[in-house]
């Protein structure tokens, strides 16, 4: 890629976005962080390269001004990662206020893909650029109680592989953190009963480390690298994957298997009980 790179950085007001904001500072990027709260960039305002968008994904105005602020600089992306994510609402499906549910798969999914939408365009060319959705828990067990968010971020898992299939210009994929500290694990210590076994695993969690960020942000970066025949379409997992110390296996695996780490359901059991 020519010139300086360019990051777009969706969910600035997370604590994952402020830190993966920092380290692609760091690398020389110049770095463009949306934001809900602007107090949460306090500590990157004023860096050379960074800038700051308002940006609430359940809003399409918002969404609107937000891509037009980007395209009004001149500038074209390189990576865009999208740090959205909500846990709310908790409790169970039927018992959910519907309109609060439906806005929660807004937040958790199609606010993400609207941004990602409008960005395209803008997008540096020719060549690949990049792009990365957050999941967490609930996307490979059942996750009780948190409906919204899991469905939604299966459905940005399903996107992934579907964008993987029809954009050749774009290397998109999912990266799960697993456990982080962040300001979303309060929406769980908040609802009292309502999360369940969750509440409990919360607080236990909230006594570890936790997933570092250098090892999310070394992960994405991985995936970024290794380009559209390793990582597109694919859902990783920071945690339990083996992409570190270069992921030599995990690569070749990866360029083996086309089936691999995506939601396409393998028919091998069948094609067994034709031969038999």
């Amino acid at each position: 890629m020519g010139g300086q790179p360019t990051v777009f950085i969706l969910g600035g007001s997370a604590d994952i976005g402020v830190e993966l904001a920092g380290r692609y500072l760091d690398a020389g990027c110049r770095v463009v962080l949306t934001y809900r709260r602007r107090e949460a960039l306090e500590r990157l305002t004023g860096r050379p390269g960074f800038v700051a968008i308002a940006c609430d994904v359940a809003s399409p105005d918002s969404i609107a001004d937000a891509v037009a602020e980007f395209a009004a600089r001149g500038w074209r992306w390189d990576k865009f990662l999208s740090i959205v994510g909500t846990m709310e609402p908790i409790g169970p499906f039927f018992e959910s206020d519907f309109a609060q549910w439906s806005r929660s798969i807004t937040v958790n999914a199609i606010g993400q893909l609207h941004v990602l939408h409008a960005l395209y365009p803008h997008r540096r060319q020719p060549g690949e650029v990049g792009a990365m959705f957050m999941a967490g828990g609930g996307t490979n067990n059942p996750f009780t109680n948190y409906s919204a968010y899991a469905a939604a971020k299966i459905f940005l898992i399903k996107m992934a592989e579907l964008l993987d299939d029809e954009a050749p210009d774009l290397n998109v994929f999912v990266a799960g953190p697993g456990f982080v500290r962040t300001k979303i694990h309060d929406e769980t210590l908040a609802a009292s009963a309502k999360p369940g076994v969750n509440r409990q695993k919360t607080l236990d969690f909230l006594e570890t480390a936790g997933t570092s960020h250098n090892d999310i942000f070394a992960c994405i970066e991985w995936c970024f690298d290794q380009g559209r025949p390793v990582a597109g379409g694919r859902n990783f997992s920071v945690v339990h994957d083996p992409w570190r110390d270069g992921g030599a296996l995990l690569k070749a695996a990866l360029t083996e298997d086309s089936n691999l780490y995506k939601m396409r359901r393998r028919q091998d059991l069948s094609a067994k009980l034709e031969q038999s």
